[in-house]
């Protein structure tokens, strides 16, 4: 108190810069309680690994490392002289097998047209034994009032047999071509069958032979080139990798600073590499569950003894507008979000 009253304007210094550490501290936490921020976060892409899914030998690299590309522009060939044969072969079997169907389509017109002469040699046939019947009838009446002779009553019956015969053999000729026309129905069943068979062999030679050029799936850059000219691929194997240009920031936030954080939310985003500049995005979503639940080995919390350990959740980050700088998947950013 001595001191204090010896030196009354040291104190009242002390106890004005105490207020202000005060209030500078309650400012500072009024401000801060308004952001959340982690440095547990990257820039993050969807990677596709870029394989053959056909076999042959690299005719042509058409890429370098890291070279930037757009959707659709070639990455590599391979050789395609086996599928481009391939493809000749199958349009040939086409060619072969919609023949056949033509060909079998002419044989039923005209077997149709064979079924309706035998229809009309019947209706011959017919008439012809009902003329015969007749005339018979009437040759065996005249025997009978002894009006006509014997000769030409057994005529007159000779003919009623023939006309009977060539009536069931007219009869016998229509049955048969009706039939025949089931035979070839089933052959050009059968034969369509083979021309859709033929089809889809013509289609995959097309694919296989459209798959020996293997392109760019989105805009983006080549990396990890693992293949060179010459060398022979076999399906499935990785021979790049791509990046795509759409890239995003996953930050894994403890799960006590996701209280307030909702969608839509802004993001001031710094990148490491790019120090002194802020980046501007927003909270797209928030991982359903936290990042150990998706993990290899999930924590199974029932067995052994339980340990409580705040958990970190991944929220995925977009920026408003692409950077106008260089980023890759796995560099350091720290997001900070304005929760309040």
């Amino acid at each position: 108190m001595d001191t204090l009253r010896a030196h009354p304007l040291a104190a009242a210094g002390a106890a004005i810069l105490a207020a202000v550490l005060i209030v500078a501290g309650l400012a500072w936490w009024l401000h801060a309680r308004h952001f959340e921020s982690t440095d547990d976060a990257f820039i993050d892409a969807r990677i596709a690994t870029i394989s053959s899914q056909v076999s042959g030998t690299v005719t042509e690299l058409a890429v370098t490392d890291n070279q930037e590309v757009e959707a659709g522009a070639l990455l590599l060939k391979i050789d395609d002289r086996d599928y481009r044969t391939a493809l000749a072969q199958a349009k040939a079997q086409v060619e072969q097998a919609a023949a056949t169907v033509t060909n079998l389509a002419d044989q039923i017109d005209a077997q149709n047209a064979r079924i309706e002469q035998a229809k009309y040699q019947v209706t011959q046939a017919q008439a012809a034994l009902t003329f015969a019947q007749q005339e018979n009838a009437r040759a065996q009446d005249l025997l009978a009032k002894q009006a006509g002779t014997q000769q030409t009553a057994q005529q007159t019956a000779s003919n009623l047999r023939q006309a009977q015969s060539s009536l069931a053999a007219a009869q016998a000729n229509e049955v048969a071509a009706e039939k025949q026309i089931a035979v070839l129905r089933s052959q050009r069943d059968t034969a369509i069958g083979q021309l859709d068979q033929a089809r889809a062999v013509d289609s995959q030679a097309e694919i296989n032979l459209a798959r020996t050029e293997i392109t760019a799936p989105v805009a983006g850059r080549a990396t990890k080139i693992s293949v060179a000219k010459g060398n022979y691929a076999q399906p499935g194997q990785a021979l790049m990798m791509f990046v795509p240009g759409t890239m995003w920031v996953t930050a894994n936030f403890k799960e006590t600073e996701l209280t307030h954080m909702r969608p839509g939310q802004p993001v001031d985003i710094s990148i490491d590499a790019y120090p002194g500049r802020t980046f501007r995005g927003h909270v797209q979503s928030l991982q359903s569950g936290s990042g150990s639940v998706f993990s290899l080995l999930p924590a199974e919390n029932a067995t052994g003894n339980y340990v409580k350990v705040v958990q970190r959740v991944p929220v995925k980050i977009v920026f408003d507008s692409p950077p106008d700088v260089f980023i890759g998947p796995g560099m350091s950013v720290e997001p900070t979000v304005r929760v309040r």
